[in-house]
């Protein structure tokens, strides 16, 4: 085998040469670090069970290895593998049946020349946060710029736990940790969420509206490589721009809202830090979106998203009936620039009517 590794080798004593990698008849097999022997490696193999989304880095959303497989019966066909099973890193991904498919084609020689492979079987595992995890693993909260009051992650978001000054699951702020190895230990919070993922609507333009995105991290002994935030919105339809993160529009198939998907710059921000005594991981972007004058308000939540996800995992989100609303004869709906233009009109009107003359006078001064 190469580019990868059974963690099993199994009873392997009826051979006395050529003794197998492993013997079990359903070897776990687990993918080999980046940093792995070139002997050991295979092509396109060693990504250390981390695979990027395809929309971010296609070259390493996959990973393959080789295994040769003896004691064939003389079946010069081969058996498909049975009862495929992908745990990455955990539970969650549930596989499908392992169907014939067309053989796969590979290049060699440089591109060159084209080589098929004997038989090809493919299998499709999707993925369901409800079966990895009981509980949710983060929560969003909401505020705007024409509202007070901010939309907090619903209470015990990820579960309640025990908070008082004994705790192991939960540490208060301020508290120095002192098992900084435990993955699950996260500050006490309202919400008990491990990450909080918060949507700021910053201001409203004429032509754009602004909006700023906040990632925070209450874990004090998991930090996040490589993240990535989706969100499901209608503005995203229009074209938008991130400032500090990389952004992309993903297809969608019977889904009512656009999506967009959003992750880390290198050099920059693709590492989400754990907390310490004094603060809470956090990175942050803002968002200029731009407006679709058939659909964009800001009544009734429209501009609040609908669904975000964490690496996959479904946030949870506040109730609708707890969305800060627009105050009852707001001028909130009025783009900034169009406000001010009114004030300026107004006041000249104003002027006009009780008769005063506007004088502007240049005089200089001494120094």
């Amino acid at each position: 085998m190469s580019g990868a590794f059974a963690i099993q080798r199994g009873n392997c004593s009826s051979f006395k040469y050529e003794v197998p990698h492993s013997c079990k008849p359903d070897p776990v097999i687990v993918d080999l670090m980046p940093d792995a022997m070139p002997r050991n490696r295979c092509d396109g193999c060693c990504r250390g069970g981390i695979l990027a989304s395809w929309a971010i880095d296609p070259s390493m959303s996959y990973s393959s290895f080789e295994i040769v497989v003896g004691n064939l019966e003389q079946n010069s066909t081969g058996y498909k593998p049975l009862n495929l099973t992908l745990l990455a890193p955990g539970p969650g991904y549930t596989c499908g049946p392992v169907r014939d498919t067309s053989p796969t084609v590979f290049s060699v020689i440089g591109g060159r020349r084209e080589e098929e492979v004997f038989r090809t079987w493919k299998s499709t595992c999707t993925y369901s946060s409800y079966l990895a995890s009981k509980t949710p693993v983060c929560c969003v909260s909401l505020s705007t710029f024409y509202n007070p009051t901010i939309t907090s992650c619903p209470s015990c978001s990820c579960g309640c736990r025990v908070a008082d000054q004994f705790a192991t699951s939960c540490i208060r702020e301020g508290v120095i940790p002192s098992n900084l190895l435990n993955a699950d230990l996260v500050r006490c919070t309202d919400h008990m969420c491990p990450l909080r993922i918060h949507w700021h609507i910053k201001s409203n333009y004429i032509t754009h509206w602004r909006v700023k995105l906040t990632v925070s991290n209450y874990n004090y002994g998991r930090n996040y490589s490589n993240w990535n935030v989706l969100v499901q919105h209608p503005g995203f339809g229009q074209p938008s721009a991130a400032f500090s993160f990389n952004s992309t529009m993903l297809p969608t198939t019977g889904v009512p809202e656009d999506v967009a998907l959003f992750w880390g710059k290198a050099f920059n921000n693709t590492e989400l830090l754990q907390a310490d005594q004094y603060q809470v991981g956090s990175v942050t972007t803002e968002i200029l979106l731009q407006k679709d004058s058939g659909s964009f308000t800001l009544s009734n939540g429209w501009a609040l998203p609908r669904k975000i996800y964490f690496n996959g995992e479904n946030c949870q989100m506040p109730l609708p009936d707890a969305f800060p609303m627009l105050p009852n004869g707001s001028l909130s709906r009025v783009p900034c620039r169009l406000q001010f233009l009114l004030l300026i009109a107004v006041y000249l009107l104003t002027e006009s009517l009780l008769g005063y003359d506007i004088h502007f006078i240049l005089q200089p001064f001494n120094l």
